[in-house]
């Protein structure tokens, strides 16, 4: 990490240089402007283009498809808490009826016209166990809404990780080209000179084409992991994962004692999951019949010689319990409950065996690092000896190639080595939840 930031610094520096040089000379020469112009926008671009992994990330949830719509339902289940607090569980209902032997009977004159409101009531319990699914449903949302950054958090690591590999496999293989065109020009001037063989350019010019193939894929793989971090971020900016590495984790003092699997947001969102499946069990209990009904009526009689011409009435409904209603809503509440309690269960051991991992995984990463540019240095030093030897007639070209090729497949074993210990340092600050 230390040699990534010492290269950031001299490419600054470097860069730098150049501008101060051009602007010396610019009065000199005014087309030096239009290079100096396009040095300082490109340098000034491409370190707007980065942004930290916390501010990438907040700018990956506010576009957040899934936030969206688990924040609509959020709402929605709060809204349904409000309503089962009514003093009735459903509306009024309405009825009327009309009877006259004018069409069809006696003819005498007679007619009649009843009208009755009524209202449902809450059976006893039912209203408080309805608004206490909504309520627990209203924080399992919430919980899931944490579950959901987490996950979204994981998903930038994975992606930003693939653009930073992608980045580091472009850069090698460049250097790689560079490396491979200029043994080419040289071998092309011994074969001229008879100092070399044929099969000399033959393989040379086979290896020239493999390094350009190399570049080009890298470049593929770039382009493509910066168009799937776009479509997450809304942009071309590009976490920082360099600013993460064993210092930062240091200077956190966060150890694995921190990762508490019963305060990850999985483990709450499927406890409060199982909570809600009891509730709802309760409220299945508790709606034992249809809610009765209570109302009031009127009748109006049009009849010749009838002593009476008005009435009113109170009006009571209930239908009675019955085990072909009750039965399948119960032990259906009685299946989702069981369910959650066997999702919680599994999900705690998910999260168990993830910390577990996400710990080993940082210890392994800081000593592949470590093992891994001792490899680099070893192989490209030996590359160039090998090159040298091979410059003085003591060794084939054949051995310089495969050595080249031996170094420029350690520096991609380093990329994945520097990139696999950034992911498992934010992954550990995910996971302890400080992300």
């Amino acid at each position: 990490m230390e040699a990534i930031d010492d290269a950031k610094c001299q490419s600054q520096e470097l860069i730098s240089a150049v501008i101060s040089s051009l602007l010396k000379i610019a009065l000199l020469k005014p087309s030096i402007i239009c290079v100096l112009l396009v040095l300082i926008a490109t340098h000034g671009s491409s370190r707007a283009a980065e942004v930290s992994f916390v501010d990438a990330l907040k700018l990956a949830w506010k576009r957040d498809p899934v936030r969206i719509d688990l924040l609509a339902n959020k709402h929605s289940a709060a809204a349904r808490a409000d309503a089962a607090q009514s003093l009735f569980p459903s509306g009024p209902i309405l009825s009327g009826d009309y009877y006259s032997d004018k069409y069809v009977g006696s003819h005498q004159g007679y007619a009649t016209w009843q009208g009755a409101i009524s209202v449902p009531l809450w059976l006893p319990g039912q209203s408080e166990a309805t608004v206490q699914v909504a309520q627990t449903e209203s924080e399992a949302l919430q919980e899931r809404l944490h579950v959901e950054h987490m996950s979204l958090a994981v998903k930038l690591l994975d992606i930003a990780g693939t653009v930073f590999l992608a980045q580091r496999k472009q850069e090698f293989a460049g250097d790689q080209l560079s490396t491979i065109k200029s043994l080419a020009r040289t071998i092309a001037k011994k074969v001229q000179a008879g100092e070399a063989p044929s099969t000399d350019q033959n393989a040379i010019d086979a290896e020239v084409a493999t390094a350009d193939t190399q570049l080009k894929m890298a470049d593929e793989e770039k382009i493509v992991a910066l168009a799937s971090l776009s479509e997450i971020l809304g942009g071309p900016q590009v976490p920082d994962l360099g600013s993460y590495n064993l210092r930062t984790l240091r200077q956190s003092q966060i150890k694995g004692t921190h990762l508490q699997p019963d305060q990850d947001p999985r483990v709450l969102a499927a406890h409060l999951s199982v909570i809600n499946a009891r509730d709802r069990l309760h409220l299945a209990e508790k709606s034992f019949m249809p809610n009765p009904q209570i109302g009031i009526a009127a009748i109006r009689d049009i009849q010749f010689g009838s002593p009476w011409d008005t009435r009113t009435a109170i009006t009571f409904n209930m239908a009675l319990p019955s085990d072909a209603q009750n039965v399948p809503l119960k032990t259906a509440a009685i299946d989702k409950l069981t369910a959650a309690e066997k999702e919680e269960q599994l999900v705690r051991r998910m999260v168990r065996i993830e910390y577990a991992r996400v710990t080993a995984r940082q210890k392994a990463a800081a000593a592949t690092l470590t093992n891994t540019k001792t490899a680099v240095a070893a192989l490209t030093k030996r590359a160039d000896d090998i090159e040298n030897s091979w410059k003085l007639n003591e060794s084939s070209l054949i051995e310089v190639l495969r050595a080249h090729q031996s170094a420029f497949n350690a520096k991609l074993a380093l990329a994945q080595a520097e990139v696999e210990l950034h992911a498992s340092v934010i992954r550990f600050f995910i996971s302890a939840g400080r992300i």
